[in-house]
């Protein structure tokens, strides 16, 4: 046993050469995996802390128990619990800031928050200036104050609850870059007293409360609790923190599933790159380990010896990726400190060391069973195969064909079906085409050797035409050993099958979300006021300007069958064709009615209407709430003068654009800068830029198994390099240049990446149209034509595959230039 081991490392050290590149794709992997769950942990550690830190310092909270919220007088009855010095409630409600021109700075309303009396009872922190303290002083965000270009000491307007702007001193700036509560939206600070002069909605989230020094917190607790007829949660500062990060912790595991989700897919990438290259070496190792045989050694030693040398390699590459994975995590932390304004914050990007352990454990344990199939290909070579001269190509599969093609075959078919069948299944489409995406994706994969080396001759087509013989020998050699080619290029497909499918899916999306809005949405802007009152002079204001078309929608409470609802009435001439209701609302007659579930007819307000149901979102897309549509002369007829506009819906006029009719509308808007403003191209905007996001961080991530696929197709360059060496001498001898010989491996290696990228990409884009076409519907010709973005994507993945292909012969063709010609002559191999 001893000696077998011995041999096992000797003859490791000899082939470490060839499995350099091999390691490197594990190590790749397994940094990866270290730095996906560093990333993961540090985001979640911002969120804990940012929890945190809005725990605030008070000594108990109390929060509310349901939806109902706090009791009545809560801060009054906690302030009369014995022990309890100082009690503040935190309020929050909806307020508007007003830019120079009269509009409110944004379309979306700001976040109000209370600013406590008490220093220790504030929770929100202050980035400069002071706090305020009187009514007519407010405090700001940082990025609001910036777009209004004021600083503390300037005076700024804030929309009261009665629509008119008051003016107020700017004392101080609120840090938000920590806080969850107020980082995704503008946000203002006033003193409590003054919430109600500039907010609606007001909401009290909890109490903070501070106690007597040497009180016993729990009993306090307690005591609150009861005095709040058991309506609320009270918990100390310590409990209220680790509840905080309670929440943290769900949120890790939702982060770090996804982010694992894309290193399963990396190392599944490695274990192929391992799979291969294994195979290559050992099938040059053939009469080697037939002579092994031949002295004695039986099947299982030469499986260990195998293994053993996996694991060695497994145990290498794995340290070394600990090694990368490490130091890129303490420089991300280091830069993430040095130029990331995160408040008090403190993030690092190292994983706690049981992460180390099982990275290195997982790289290691995933290359030995990558050696598995190998080993036990190998272990069957006979004796008598000492007596060939050489290796042969690949070793054979073990198993039986038939066996292995009936569930190749079968697999195949099942795929295929549920695609067919998330096609045009109603109830949850999606499962069915993942699971037809995942089952067809492993039958390509098991026939890959029968369908990539025609693609390759079919890729290598303009190769031969313009290259000559290069390219005729560059492609007949990649076909003529077409399980070695599918291999090598299976690893690139497998990447880029991945990221195509997304990048086709989220730019489908993307492009579908604007059909789906213009067919949702009868106009681009909406325009609303809190009381459903759109004051008459607001739409006289707005019809004067000749950038807008201007639909009011008017509204009136009416008896419904014997029920006060709320029916509407507009003029849907200037309404979008396309838009859903749109053609229905143009065909309707006087005396007939658009209804929710109303069939045949109803009475309103003593008078017979026909009525159509169904029509759910049609009117509350008009107008939330509404319960039926009529025509104008209809609502006339039925509300003689008590009818409200109670919205509008504009659209750009004929001639005019969005940003024109936008500006028009801000002006006309000017003297109403309660009135909210609704934009279904900012919305759309929006939604874009966080598809764009996502596609940005997929990518990069991807990116990675795109790696390893390269050294993938490098390693097996390499290991052609030494098995062709008396190959490359004869062409030397008979003429070929050295220049001749570099652009032919060169050109395997492009013709390898491309092979994989150019199947990979067919399938993407197959399984992205179908899973976007799954939930959005339409044609997939129509979803793919509409994808924002995804041709150049695509094409720049492409790109990217010949640029790797043109990186993984480099040093392939550096071995084969240094070759000697004599040399390569007396080579055997």
């Amino acid at each position: 046993m001893k000696r077998l081991s011995s041999f096992a490392v000797k003859d490791f050290r000899a082939q470490l050469r060839q499995l350099v590149l091999t390691g490197v794709a594990i190590a790749v992997g397994v940094a990866f995996l270290v730095l996906s769950v560093g990333g993961s942990g540090a985001l979640v550690q911002f969120y804990s802390q940012s929890a945190t830190v809005e725990v605030g310092d008070a000594d108990l909270q109390a929060v509310p128990d349901s939806e109902r919220g706090l009791p009545k007088e809560a801060a009054a009855r906690a302030g009369e619990v014995a022990s309890v010095t100082r009690v503040s409630e935190r309020v929050l409600g909806a307020g508007k800031v007003v830019g120079s021109s009269g509009r409110r700075l944004l379309d979306d309303r700001a976040v109000v928050t209370s600013i406590a009396a008490d220093a220790k009872l504030r929770w929100q922190r202050l980035d400069g200036g002071r706090w305020p303290q009187g009514p007519d002083e407010a405090a700001l965000d940082r990025g609001t104050a910036e777009r209004l270009g004021a600083q503390p000491g300037d005076t700024v307007r804030l929309v009261k609850p009665d629509g008119k702007a008051a003016g107020v001193k700017l004392t101080g700036l609120l840090d938000t870059s920590s806080s969850t509560t107020l980082g995704s939206q503008a946000a203002i600070g006033v003193p409590y007293e003054a919430m109600k002069t500039y907010a609606t909605g007001l909401t009290t989230t909890q109490i903070d409360m501070d106690i007597r020094e040497g009180a016993d917190a729990s009993a306090v607790a307690k005591a609150v609790k009861k005095a709040l007829d058991g309506n609320a949660s009270v918990v100390t500062h310590a409990t209220a923190v680790d509840n905080a990060e309670q929440e943290s912790r769900k949120l890790y595991l939702v982060v770090l599933s996804a982010a694992l989700s894309f290193v399963v897919i990396a190392m599944a990438v490695a274990r192929m790159v391992v799979t291969n290259t294994f195979s290559v070496v050992l099938a040059q190792r053939a009469r080697q380990l037939a002579l092994l045989r031949c002295i004695g050694a039986d099947r299982d030693q030469v499986r260990r010896i195998i293994r053993g040398q996996g694991l060695m390699l497994g145990v290498l590459a794995s340290a070394t990726g600990l090694a990368a994975g490490g130091a890129a995590c303490v420089l991300g932390t280091s830069l993430l400190r040095t130029f990331a304004d995160l408040g008090p914050v403190k993030i690092s990007l190292l994983p706690h060391w049981i992460t180390f352990v099982l990275a290195g454990l997982f790289g290691a344990l995933l290359t030995l069973w990558a050696v598995r199939k190998p080993a036990k290909a190998a272990a069957a070579v006979p004796p008598v195969a000492a007596l060939a001269q050489s290796g042969s190509a690949m070793l054979p599969e073990p198993g039986r064909k038939a066996v292995r093609q009936t569930f190749s075959v079968l697999l195949l078919i099942f795929g295929v079906y549920m695609l067919t069948v998330g096609l045009f299944r109603d109830s949850i489409p999606l499962v069915d085409v993942t699971i037809g995406a995942i089952c067809s994706f492993f039958a390509v994969l098991r026939f890959a050797q029968h369908l990539l080396p025609p693609l390759v001759g079919l890729l290598g087509f303009p190769a031969r035409r313009w290259l000559g013989t290069t390219g005729k020998l560059a492609t007949q050699q990649l076909r003529s050993n077409a399980r070695r080619t599918s291999a090598a290029a299976s690893a690139m497909l497998v990447g880029v099958t991945v990221a195509v499918s997304a990048v086709t899916a989220i730019g489908a999306t993307s492009g579908g979300m604007e059909s789906m809005m213009s067919a949702g949405q009868p106009a681009v802007f909406t325009l609303n006021a809190s009381d459903r009152k759109v004051p008459a002079g607001a739409v006289e204001s707005l019809r004067r300007q000749p950038e807008l078309a201007v639909t009011p929608v008017r509204a009136a409470h009416l008896t419904v069958n014997g029920h006060n609802s709320l029916v509407i009435a507009a003029a849907p001439a200037q309404f979008k064709e396309d838009a859903k209701g749109v053609p229905e609302a143009r065909s309707l007659k006087d005396g007939q009615a658009l209804t929710e579930t109303a069939r045949g007819s109803v009475t309103v307000a003593g008078t017979r209407l026909a009525a159509g149901s169904g029509h759910s979102r049609w009117l509350h897309t008009l107008l939330p709430g509404a319960d039926m549509y009529v025509t104008e002369a209809t609502l006339d007829r039925l509300a003689p003068g008590a009818t409200t506009v109670a919205a509008v819906w504009l659209d750009p006029a004929d001639g005019s654009d969005h940003d024109a009719a936008r500006k028009a509308l801000d002006r006309a808007l000017s003297d109403y800068p309660h009135i909210r403003v609704s934009d279904a191209a900012a919305e759309l905007n929006s939604v874009r830029q966080l598809l764009d996001r996502m596609l940005l961080v997929v990518t990069t991530l991807l990116g990675f198994s795109m790696a390893i696929a390269a050294l993938g197709v490098a390693a097996t360059l390499m290991l052609a390099v030494e098995e062709r060496t008396r190959e490359f001498g004869m062409l030397r001898a008979i003429g070929m240049a050295g220049r001749q010989l570099r652009e032919m491996l060169t050109l395997e290696s492009v013709l390898l990446a491309l092979t994989g990228a150019v199947a990979g990409t067919v399938l993407g884009l197959v399984y992205g149209v179908l899973a976007v076409r799954s939930i959005l519907g339409g044609s997939p010709l129509t979803l793919l034509a509409s994808s924002d973005g995804t041709a150049l994507t695509v094409l720049g993945i492409l790109a990217a595959t010949v640029l790797t292909g043109i990186a993984a012969s480099v040093l392939p063709a550096r071995r084969v230039r240094r070759m000697a010609v004599v040399d390569a002559l007396h080579t055997s191999g």
